[in-house]
């Protein structure tokens, strides 16, 4: 039967067993229970939990800096699309960007189409030869670096492009001085070093090289316009943080479908 025993009554042996065994079994539990410590630095050495060695995690590797010159270009549109070009480090070079060419393409598609092209600071080429791939009949690239001019012929060779782009080793001012009279040129991309400032000494000599309604594609740093005389006019002006790009037509030259042909000086 369930229930309580009644007072003077004697509990069975196996009770009593089991009454002793909760009692022993309580004491242990309350002499061993773990106490919160919110201090653990301070607990006595006979609680302290052993502490595992946990390795330093290594800082994540910083991506090397960007540099000016070194690594490939690719032509972005045409015959030649995705075509890598190699760009040296040496000072002063730096290939238009993309984004920049693009833009720049857009602007001179309709006037692309079987136009003579004269590249004066070639570097890389990207420029010379994104407008071959884009439907120009012929290019020149006026390139000083012996090294460089000759990684250009290499490139165009690799292209089998020696019947349309002709490669130049000289200097751009001595060239527009010196070089005999040929084709008229009717799209000239100018995109010196910046550190040497030619804007100016090329504008003086660039106009006995180029068709009379010419084209002419100006890089400078970003918020510097490099003086333009006469017959000049802008057309289109971009670019982005670093560079200005501008693109001047001479007064005679016209698109198809141009509404804002700039008239006749």
């Amino acid at each position: 039967m369930g229930g309580r025993a009644e007072e003077g009554t004697a509990l069975p042996a196996d009770m009593v067993a089991a009454a002793a065994g909760f009692k022993r079994w309580a004491a242990h539990t309350r002499d061993t229970a773990l106490v919160y410590d919110p201090d653990p630095v301070s607990a006595p050495a006979a609680h302290a939990v052993p502490a595992f060695p946990v390795p330093p995690v290594p800082a994540p590797a910083r991506p090397p800096m960007s540099r000016p010159g070194g690594g490939q270009v690719r032509i972005i549109g045409g015959r030649w699309r995705n075509t890598r070009l190699p760009v040296p480090d040496l000072a002063g070079l730096r290939p238009t960007s993309d984004r920049v060419r693009e833009t720049l393409f857009n602007w001179l598609q309709p006037v692309l189409p079987g136009a003579r092209v004269l590249d004066l600071f070639a570097g890389s080429g990207a420029l010379g030869l994104e407008a071959v791939s884009r439907g120009a009949a012929a290019a020149v690239l006026v390139e000083r670096d012996l090294g460089q001019a000759a990684q250009l012929r290499a490139t165009v060779a690799r292209l089998q492009a020696q019947d349309q782009v002709q490669v130049v080793q000289g200097d751009a001012l001595r060239w527009l001085a010196e070089a005999p009279a040929e084709a008229l040129a009717d799209i000239a991309f100018v995109d010196p070093p910046f550190a040497a400032g030619l804007w100016d000494a090329v504008l003086q000599r660039l106009p006995a090289r180029l068709a009379a309604d010419a084209w002419l594609y100006l890089e400078s740093p970003a918020g510097q316009a490099p003086a333009v005389p006469a017959p000049w006019a802008l057309y289109r002006e971009g670019g982005s943080r670093e560079v200005r790009a501008a693109l001047y037509r001479r007064t005679a030259a016209t698109l198809p479908g141009d509404l804002h042909a700039v008239p006749d000086a």
